[in-house]
């Protein structure tokens, strides 16, 4: 079923196709460009490691991309106008320059999202995967089948947001993620107009009705109202319905575009994806995590993530490739290009499991690193281990035995085992 594309708000809440149809020159340009970005990036990296033209410019080399995520005083962030409409104004990290008020903000954030819940985390999703697996019959859909009902539902319950009345959560969160990183065309806006305001009710809704019930709970929601009641200021309705807004957009859309593009990566390797079934079934979780990790370098959640030169600067100062770079330059920290880049990470173009963690730019680097990183490292895995510790798993015979995309968003993987 196509998703509404008309601004009728009852057509554009009730849907329940989760990627909007890609169309046009513009649409096909796009998956070019993505298809070939790897041969791109070895190009530019050798040639031309920091293209500017105009107002756009672009790092390609690991030294370089790390320079740019780590450079928060001279490449800010440029998400502020686009999380304004999302969350009605109030301020959320992802578009805070690094300072006081930003690093409280994550503080407030650390206090109720916590590593000690990683093991429960943990524990649901592969619980949550093994009883999908187990009911699929030997053939199972990866993207909509496994991964993204895992993904939202582990996220949802932890966080606490009960699924809205009439609408789909994983429907909203995603349209909402592509505006907010991937696209901003007209139509989409129209649909996420009506979305984030619908969305921002429903969680305030939520938030009265437990605080009605006494507030009590041990997830996430619960945590915020009780720090609340305790007189935290930082934890006003308004505040909350951020923090649990921003962690359910930001977060749950992420593992159905990338767990199944690392599966991909697997079959596309018969001796790395035996070693991952071996890990899978022996429990090994570590040489199990270590497999998806590699394999998510070679299909990132995306190529690159954009900035902002606050000022006029230099990036790659005192090298032969040094490039001034104008102040209000958008500036393409190319991540999937610095994970392939031999200068830095050795053997790029080989399977290597368990490659030291500075090979990797997964989630970002420096101030605005992915806040949501430790979640993905404890549970992404997990998404795979039951269904990688089956007999004969293999692609299914056909076009849906290769991983289809819509963009940048993974849309469909079939596999059978048994």
């Amino acid at each position: 079923m196509k998703p509404a594309m008309s601004a009728d708000p009852a057509a554009i809440l009730a849907s329940r196709a989760v990627l909007r149809p890609r169309q046009g020159i513009a649409a096909a340009l796009m998956d070019l460009l993505l298809r070939i970005a790897p041969a791109g990036f070895a190009f530019l990296r050798r040639w031309w490691p920091i293209p500017r033209i105009g107002t756009l410019a672009a790092a390609t080399r690991h030294d370089d991309v790390i320079e740019v995520f780590a450079r928060d005083d001279a490449f800010g962030v440029p998400y502020a106008a686009k999380l304004d409409l999302l969350m009605g104004g109030e301020p959320f990290v992802l578009g805070m320059a690094d300072g006081p008020a930003y690093r409280d903000a994550i503080a407030a954030l650390r206090q109720v999202i916590r590593l000690e819940d990683l093991p429960r985390l943990a524990a649901r999703t592969e619980r949550r995967a093994g009883a999908i697996v187990a009911g699929a019959g030997g053939r199972l859909e990866v993207v909509d089948g496994l991964v993204r009902p895992i993904a939202f539902g582990v996220i949802a319950d932890y966080l606490g947001i009960p699924p809205p009345a009439g609408g789909d959560l994983a429907v909203w969160a995603t349209r909402l993620f592509e505006y907010q990183f991937v696209a901003g065309d007209a139509p989409l806006v129209a649909e996420v107009a009506v979305i984030a305001p619908t969305l921002r009710a429903h969680v305030d809704r939520v938030i009265a009705a437990r605080r009605a019930d006494g507030g009590g709970g041990a997830d996430v929601l619960g945590r915020c109202l009780a720090a609340q009641a305790a007189g935290d200021a930082r934890f006003a309705d308004a505040a909350i319905r951020t923090m649990l807004l921003g962690m359910m957009v930001g977060g749950p859309p992420q593992p159905p575009m990338v767990v199944p593009q690392a599966l991909e990566q697997l079959l596309r390797r018969p001796a790395a994806l035996a070693a991952a079934q071996a890990a899978a079934r022996a429990g090994d979780d570590e040489t199990l995590r270590a497999h998806v990790l590699e394999a998510m370098r070679f299909d990132p959640l995306g190529p690159a993530l954009p900035r902002i030169a606050r000022h006029d600067t230099v990036l790659a100062a005192g090298t032969e490739r040094a490039r001034a770079i104008p102040a209000g330059t958008k500036v393409f920290a190319c991540f999937q290009s610095a994970m392939l880049d031999p200068r830095r990470v050795a053997e790029p173009a080989r399977f290597v499991a368990g490659r030291p963690a500075r090979d990797y730019v997964h989630f970002g680097h420096g101030a605005h690193e992915c806040f949501g990183r430790h979640i993905n490292h404890a549970t992404l895995h997990l998404m795979l281990k039951p269904l990688l510790a089956q007999p004969r798993l293999r692609r299914a015979r056909g076009p849906a035995g290769r991983l289809r995309k819509r963009g940048a968003f993974a849309e469909a993987l079939t596999v059978e085992f048994g």
